[in-house]
Formats: structure tokens, sequence, C-alpha cells
């Protein structure tokens, strides 16, 4: 089935038809779930290699538990992040103590020099804001208000309550916004 086809079918149904030796459906759920994927390893890890490295290993895992799928129980998305997390947790884990340069978005060719470096320092400023905040504020507020999931999403994701989740990223939008709140000229945000 050509993969215009398939924009329609959701994840889990790819998913199932992948396990029944549809490769087709393993090339629309790749494409469809990497960069998403890929988006919520580098918010918990500042790194585009291990980024890559975990976004790759999910989605490795994904495939070899396809054949035990079983439809209706969660999420392919749910899942997933459930997986990038824990993936994203235990390098962080490994890593402290370990001084990491953080790396900066790639270049958007199609934007000036000086939107490109605007964007970079937002990132940037972004990126290490984050990095302050503990491991659980900083994963909930990337999926609350990066990966825009909702809250009862976000609590199966991180196994706990929703109460849990707002309180996780209420605390953290307000360590950020002190982190950032002596930026915001700086970083071209203007009132007028």
């Amino acid at each position: 089935m050509p993969y215009d086809q398939q924009q329609d079918i959701p994840d889990e149904a790819l998913l199932v038809l992948y396990a029944n030796g549809d490769g087709a459906a393993a090339r629309a759920l790749t494409l469809r779930l990497t960069p998403r994927v890929y988006a919520h390893a580098y918010r918990m890890l500042g790194s585009q290699a291990d980024a890559e490295d975990v976004a790759q290993e999910a989605l490795i895992r994904l495939w070899k538990i396809a054949p035990d799928w079983r439809q209706g129980e969660a999420k392919v998305t749910t899942w997933l992040y459930r997986v990038v997390a824990n993936l994203a947790t235990d390098r962080l884990r490994k890593a402290r103590g370990v001084a990491l340069d953080a790396i900066p978005e790639p270049e958007d060719d199609a934007k000036s020099a000086a939107e490109t470096m605007q964007d970079r320092a937002r990132q940037d400023a972004l990126q290490t804001a984050l990095a302050t905040l503990p491991d659980r504020q900083r994963e909930a507020v990337v999926l609350r208000h990066i990966e825009g999931l909702g809250n009862p999403e976000i609590a199966e994701i991180m196994d706990i309550s929703v109460e849990a989740v707002e309180s996780l990223t209420a605390r953290g939008k307000r360590t950020l916004a002190k982190a950032l709140a002596g930026q915001r000229e700086a970083l071209g945000y203007t009132d007028g």
C-alpha cells in the first residue's frame, strides 16, 4: 500500500501490519514517528548524537515487540515516549559528573544568519534552563510544553497521577521562567 494511503492508518494498525510482514507499514511508521522520538530524546538529553542513539534504540525496541503488540492496551506513541524517557534517563545517570558541551541545534539554511543566531541563542538558553531542572520535571515539561501532549497521556508515560504531572509541570515552568527572565531582551523578546 503506498505511503500516502497509509497516512490515515493508526500507528497501532501499522505496527500490527509490520508484525505480519508488511515492510511498507514499517517505513510509514518510521517516517511518522522518528521526528517525534528524536525531538523528545534531544530535549531530554541536549545532545544530537545521544538523541539519535536513543531514538534508534527506541525504534529497534518497537520493532522487536511488534509481534507481541496488543492493540488497545497503549498507544504506540505513549509506549515510545516512555521508552525514550527511560533510555534518556539511563544515559543522564551514566553521564552525571561528566562535563558535556551543549550541542547547538542544526542551522536552517533558509534563514538569515541573524535569524539563525537568534534561534540558536533561544534554543541554547532553553536547553541550558531545561538542564537545570530535575529529571522528572524536565520530562514532564518537555512532554507537555514542547511535545504538546495532554496531562493524562503524560501521566501514563511517566506512570504517575495527572495531579503529579500538573505539579511537576507547574514547578518546572516556574523554574524555567526564573532562569530565562533576565534574558528576554538578549534573546530578542520585546514587549512592543
